[in-house]
Protein backbone atom coordinates (compact mmCIF):
# COMPACT_ATOMS: atom_id res chain seq x y z
CA UNK A 1 0.00 0.00 0.00
CA UNK A 2 1.19 3.54 -0.59
CA UNK A 3 2.17 5.89 2.18
CA UNK A 4 -0.73 7.92 3.53
CA UNK A 5 -0.48 11.67 3.20
CA UNK A 6 -1.01 13.88 6.25
CA UNK A 7 -2.18 16.70 3.98
CA UNK A 8 -5.64 18.20 4.24
CA UNK A 9 -7.18 18.59 0.80
CA UNK A 10 -9.50 21.28 -0.53
CA UNK A 11 -11.90 18.50 -1.53
CA UNK A 12 -12.31 16.38 1.60
CA UNK A 13 -14.98 13.66 1.54
CA UNK A 14 -15.68 10.53 3.53
CA UNK A 15 -15.18 7.09 2.03
CA UNK A 16 -18.95 6.74 1.91
CA UNK A 17 -19.25 9.94 -0.14
CA UNK A 18 -16.51 8.82 -2.55
CA UNK A 19 -18.15 5.39 -2.94
CA UNK A 20 -21.48 7.07 -3.76
CA UNK A 21 -19.87 9.29 -6.44
CA UNK A 22 -17.41 6.87 -8.06
CA UNK A 23 -17.89 3.50 -9.73
CA UNK A 24 -16.30 0.56 -7.87
CA UNK A 25 -13.40 0.51 -10.39
CA UNK A 26 -12.85 4.29 -10.08
CA UNK A 27 -12.94 4.06 -6.29
CA UNK A 28 -10.40 1.22 -6.28
CA UNK A 29 -7.92 3.21 -8.38
CA UNK A 30 -8.55 6.77 -7.19
CA UNK A 31 -9.13 6.19 -3.48
CA UNK A 32 -7.29 2.90 -2.83
CA UNK A 33 -4.24 3.50 -5.06
CA UNK A 34 -5.09 0.64 -7.39
CA UNK A 35 -3.97 0.24 -10.99
CA UNK A 36 -6.21 -0.36 -13.98
CA UNK A 37 -5.27 -3.16 -16.35
CA UNK A 38 -2.83 -2.02 -19.06
CA UNK A 39 -4.15 -1.17 -22.53
CA UNK A 40 -7.73 -0.69 -21.27
CA UNK A 41 -7.89 3.12 -21.47
CA UNK A 42 -8.76 4.77 -24.77
CA UNK A 43 -6.90 7.84 -23.49
CA UNK A 44 -3.55 6.14 -24.10
CA UNK A 45 -3.73 6.88 -27.83
CA UNK A 46 -6.64 9.36 -28.04
CA UNK A 47 -5.57 12.23 -30.36
CA UNK A 48 -8.15 14.70 -28.95
CA UNK A 49 -6.68 18.10 -28.03
CA UNK A 50 -7.74 19.23 -24.59
CA UNK A 51 -7.22 19.06 -20.86
CA UNK A 52 -7.15 15.94 -18.75
CA UNK A 53 -8.80 16.51 -15.37
CA UNK A 54 -9.08 14.48 -12.18
CA UNK A 55 -12.14 12.23 -12.47
CA UNK A 56 -12.81 12.60 -8.73
CA UNK A 57 -12.79 16.40 -8.37
CA UNK A 58 -12.41 17.96 -11.82
CA UNK A 59 -9.04 19.65 -11.23
CA UNK A 60 -7.21 20.21 -14.52
CA UNK A 61 -4.02 18.15 -14.39
CA UNK A 62 -2.44 17.56 -17.83
CA UNK A 63 -2.68 18.98 -21.37
CA UNK A 64 -2.86 16.76 -24.40
CA UNK A 65 0.21 18.53 -25.81
CA UNK A 66 2.33 16.89 -23.10
CA UNK A 67 0.95 13.40 -23.79
CA UNK A 68 3.12 10.96 -25.70
CA UNK A 69 2.91 7.32 -26.75
CA UNK A 70 5.22 5.47 -24.37
CA UNK A 71 3.77 2.08 -25.41
CA UNK A 72 3.38 1.30 -21.69
CA UNK A 73 -0.34 0.48 -21.54
CA UNK A 74 -1.44 3.69 -19.81
CA UNK A 75 -1.69 7.36 -20.84
CA UNK A 76 1.76 8.95 -20.51
CA UNK A 77 2.58 12.64 -20.07
CA UNK A 78 5.93 14.36 -19.69
CA UNK A 79 4.72 17.14 -17.36
CA UNK A 80 1.66 18.19 -15.37
CA UNK A 81 -0.28 21.33 -16.29
CA UNK A 82 1.35 23.00 -13.26
CA UNK A 83 3.41 21.58 -10.41
CA UNK A 84 0.84 22.69 -7.81
CA UNK A 85 -1.78 20.44 -9.45
CA UNK A 86 -0.09 17.20 -8.36
CA UNK A 87 1.40 15.80 -5.17
CA UNK A 88 4.29 13.34 -5.01
CA UNK A 89 4.43 10.53 -2.45
CA UNK A 90 7.20 7.97 -1.97
CA UNK A 91 5.71 4.56 -2.77
CA UNK A 92 7.39 1.44 -1.36
CA UNK A 93 4.55 -0.95 -2.26
CA UNK A 94 6.72 -2.80 -4.79
CA UNK A 95 8.87 -5.47 -3.21
CA UNK A 96 12.41 -4.10 -3.06
CA UNK A 97 11.62 -0.95 -5.02
CA UNK A 98 10.74 2.68 -4.56
CA UNK A 99 8.51 4.59 -6.93
CA UNK A 100 7.00 8.06 -6.87
CA UNK A 101 3.23 8.07 -6.66
CA UNK A 102 1.35 10.97 -8.27
CA UNK A 103 -1.84 12.22 -6.61
CA UNK A 104 -4.24 15.03 -7.33
CA UNK A 105 -3.21 17.90 -5.05
CA UNK A 106 -6.84 19.06 -4.74
CA UNK A 107 -8.47 15.84 -3.49
CA UNK A 108 -5.64 13.38 -2.82
CA UNK A 109 -6.81 10.86 -5.41
CA UNK A 110 -4.27 8.40 -6.79
CA UNK A 111 -3.43 9.08 -10.43
CA UNK A 112 -0.43 6.86 -11.15
CA UNK A 113 3.35 7.16 -10.92
CA UNK A 114 6.12 9.27 -12.41
CA UNK A 115 9.37 7.77 -13.69
CA UNK A 116 12.60 9.51 -14.73
CA UNK A 117 15.59 8.63 -16.85
CA UNK A 118 13.92 6.13 -19.15
CA UNK A 119 15.35 7.78 -22.26
CA UNK A 120 12.15 9.06 -23.85
CA UNK A 121 12.72 12.01 -26.21
CA UNK A 122 10.68 14.42 -24.10
CA UNK A 123 11.69 17.83 -22.70
CA UNK A 124 11.65 16.55 -19.10
CA UNK A 125 12.88 12.94 -19.46
CA UNK A 126 9.91 12.03 -17.25
CA UNK A 127 6.97 9.72 -17.82
CA UNK A 128 3.83 10.38 -15.82
CA UNK A 129 2.20 6.96 -16.16
CA UNK A 130 -1.41 7.78 -15.32
CA UNK A 131 -4.42 5.51 -14.97
CA UNK A 132 -6.93 6.53 -17.63
CA UNK A 133 -9.77 5.77 -15.20
CA UNK A 134 -8.38 8.57 -12.99
CA UNK A 135 -8.96 11.16 -15.72
CA UNK A 136 -11.66 12.83 -17.76
CA UNK A 137 -10.83 14.52 -21.06
CA UNK A 138 -12.21 17.98 -21.67
CA UNK A 139 -11.76 18.71 -25.40
CA UNK A 140 -10.75 22.21 -26.43
CA UNK A 141 -13.48 24.23 -28.11
CA UNK A 142 -13.24 24.07 -31.89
Amino acid sequence: MTQQSDKTYAVDKTDEQWKAELSPAEYQVLRQAGTERPFTSSYETDPTVGVYACRACGTELFRSETKFDAHCGWPAFYAPLAEDRVEYIEDRSLFGGVRTEVRCANCGSHLGHVFEGEGFATPTDQRYCINGISLTLQPDAQ
